[in-house]
């Protein structure tokens, strides 16, 4: 079952110093020590910080029930001094609660979100339903392992209203090309398990962005073949391979892409700076971007923010 039709595209308000930040925890539990060395990052670059008072809730491999994670997150996005909400840690567990978000809570009242890695399934759903723009980057726990670009161009992006471009030399040009397109797609092993449900974004006239953390080559092999075979990567614009992070020989993981592509006309990126790794840069998913070989840079044209 392809994706169905999307929503008409759609930004948040941008922040500024002093704004609040409401933390969610929609799948795993956290380290604690992380979890503080986050927050004073925050409360460092000027912003305010609300913590559920359950948040640390926890229950086996999840940060409590489901019905408990959820309604933090509705507690967090319904509360009007909150005005970015940001995913504590990926881990596994937004999945099951796609199916319990309050879309229309979102719609009506579009805020800044952050996340990566298990956070792809809230990322992919809020844009089918709303078709409000959201950001792949650093969480709380991780604000404190990124390099300093990678904060930096977090702090920038949520309050300028703008995603910087991003060019780095270590890119891997696989095959050559320019493409524009909106960003769609995040955590590989997510991703695939919203194939065939409400919730999946089609990637047909897209710039995709994949990457993953601790897959054999084997098991990502698998999944990008599936994805083939199922039709997914039919009509996209442009393919970007981020970090896949203690995944083996990744030239393998490269290698299979290029196979995959071989007889399309669709430029194909590696080791590009969005992941799991040191290097995490934040970017809009939904809003128009550009990708350039020539100068191995991803820009974005349009505001990803209003300005309040």
């Amino acid at each position: 079952m392809p994706a169905t039709a999307e929503q008409p595209a759609r930004i948040p308000l941008a922040l500024h110093r002093g704004d609040t930040i409401g933390l969610v925890a929609p799948a795993g539990p956290w380290d604690e020590e992380e979890f503080a060395r986050g927050v004073q990052i925050l409360d460092q670059y000027g912003f305010k910080v609300k913590i559920a008072r359950d948040l640390a809730t926890r229950q086996n491999y999840l940060a409590g029930p489901d019905r408990h994670r959820a309604d933090i997150f509705h507690e967090i996005w319904r509360d009007p001094g909150v005005k970015a909400v940001l995913s504590v840690r990926g881990g596994y567990g937004s999945l099951r609660i796609l199916a319990a978000i309050d879309y229309e809570l979102i719609r009506e009242q579009p805020k800044i979100f952050i996340g990566f890695s298990d956070i792809t399934a809230l990322h992919n759903a809020i844009s089918q339903q709303t078709g409000l723009t959201t950001f792949h980057g650093p969480m709380v726990t991780t604000l404190a392992k990124i390099d300093k670009e990678s904060l930096l161009s977090f702090f920038d992006t949520i309050t300028s209203g703008t995603c910087r471009p991003i060019s780095d030399p270590s890119v891997e040009i696989l095959k050559s090309g320019q493409a524009a397109g909106r960003l769609s797609g995040g955590n590989l092993t997510t991703a695939i398990h919203l194939l065939a449900t409400p919730y999946e974004v089609s990637w047909r006239d897209k710039i995709v962005f994949l990457e993953d953390v601790g897959e054999a080559p084997y098991r990502i092999d698998r999944m990008l073949t599936h994805l083939k075979m199922a039709g997914r990567f039919a009509g996209i614009r442009g393919l970007i391979l981020g970090s896949f992070t203690n995944c083996g020989d990744e030239e393998l993981i490269w290698t299979r892409a290029m196979e995959l592509f071989a007889d399309e006309e669709v430029p194909i990126w590696a080791n590009f700076p969005i992941g799991h790794g040191k290097r995490n840069m934040i970017v809009p998913m939904g809003s128009d971007a550009v990708m350039d070989s020539s100068s191995r840079m991803l820009s974005f044209p349009a505001p990803c923010c209003r300005m309040p």
